[in-house]
């Protein structure tokens, strides 16, 4: 086995989610966001990469 490495991958909502699609608010909440300048570190996972991919507008990525 090698060893590998944890990537993570930290984002940021910068949009609030008032009036967007009731999926979309759900996906940041599984992210992990709350309010406006919450941030979350997240494992670099394909799902994840998804779900930021999904959501892209509404986040900025540190």
């Amino acid at each position: 086995m090698s060893d590998k490495k944890n990537k993570v991958v930290t984002i940021t909502l910068i949009r609030s989610t008032i009036g967007v699609k009731k999926s979309h608010r759900e996906t940041v909440r599984g992210l992990g966001l709350r309010k406006i300048n919450s941030s979350s570190t997240l494992n670099d996972t394909a799902e994840v990469r998804g779900m930021i991919r999904k959501v892209d507008y509404l986040l900025k990525q540190n």
